[in-house]
């Protein structure tokens, strides 16, 4: 069965230079970063600039018959809005972007209409870092509702990750209740891998709310390929609010220092304990709806050399 694949949770940059909770990010070599007091394999290790372009990421889309993707951003690659506004006007049958703005500042309201004039298609905010070692910031705050009030005005959708288990849960419900027309997407599929996780999938039961699998093989990266405890993951969310509810995502760049970008959505086509009907769904048609994508590529099969 062909499916038409969105992936709904990938990340862009240039270079990241930044930092979180006073700790620094930062591009060094080979894919490599420094990242909160380590150097990890940020990126493949042929990415050797540090790059990590929208034509780079496009080639893997296009190898692996990913017909569009959504751009989410985090606080620890940098504010990419630049970029991502220019990404958005070159391929704009390919991608969906999400603008960030500065979740400790006081404006946000007005960051948000800046980002709608710039074509920003949703707003990022990564949820869980916003809770620091001297400071948290509530998402039911009131300058949060005033830009959900922009976003749910101009149409823009929320791409939200939250902290560990139901640590958030309360006050994305008050968002949700409260600002019925934004729509939400909750990524890292609740973190499936932590208690409590059911909690934040469970707020799918609302109309307006979708939730992303971005990251789930590396949540599950102990078990590795074909990950059969993130298949168990994926039923069991379908069972509490419909698989019509769930969307993948690869979080890309991340996951493919371990496995190949076709990888991070394979072991979905492969596995026997998901119907057909089910596949489609969760691979690009709920994404289709959510995200309103209305003119996907065709991507043909090509074979690899050694096949």
């Amino acid at each position: 069965m062909n499916y038409n694949i969105i992936d709904a949770h990938s990340h862009l940059w240039l270079r990241q230079d930044t930092t979180w909770n006073g700790l620094e990010i930062r591009t060094t070599e080979n894919g490599r970063s420094m990242f909160l007091g380590e150097e990890v394999q940020m990126l493949p290790p042929f990415m050797i600039d540090g790059r990590n372009s929208a034509e780079v990421f496009l080639s893997n889309m296009n190898y692996a018959q990913v017909s569009a993707a959504v751009v989410v951003q985090e606080l620890i690659d940098g504010n990419q809005n630049d970029y991502l506004s220019t990404v958005r006007r070159q391929y704009p049958d390919r991608f969906q972007v999400c603008g960030m703005v500065d979740c400790f500042g006081h404006d946000m309201a007005a960051e948000a209409t800046a980002l709608v004039e710039r074509g920003f298609d949703g707003i990022a905010i990564p949820g869980h870092r916003l809770i620091l070692d001297d400071q948290r910031v509530q998402l039911n705050s009131p300058e949060m509702m005033a830009l959900y009030d922009v976003m749910e005005q101009h149409g823009l959708f929320l791409s939200i990750t939250l902290a560990d288990g139901d640590q958030q849960v309360g006050e994305l419900r008050e968002v949700i209740e409260t600002h019925p027309q934004l729509r939400i997407a909750i990524g890292h599929f609740g973190m499936p891998t932590r208690e409590r996780w059911q909690e934040q999938i469970k707020l799918a039961r609302y109309a307006n709310v979708y939730v992303e699998s971005g990251g789930i093989t590396w949540l599950y990266n102990s078990e590795f390929y074909p990950y059969p405890g993130a298949i168990r993951a994926i039923r069991e969310a379908a069972e509490l609010v419909g698989i019509n509810k769930l969307m993948w995502g690869s979080d890309y760049p991340r996951t493919i220092t371990a496995i190949t970008y076709r990888m991070s959505y394979d072991f979905v086509v492969k596995s026997p304990e998901l119907s057909d009907d089910d596949k489609a769904l969760f691979l690009g048609e709920n994404a289709r709806r959510f995200y309103g994508f209305d003119h996907l590529v065709e991507l043909p099969y090509v074979k690899n050399m050694s096949e």
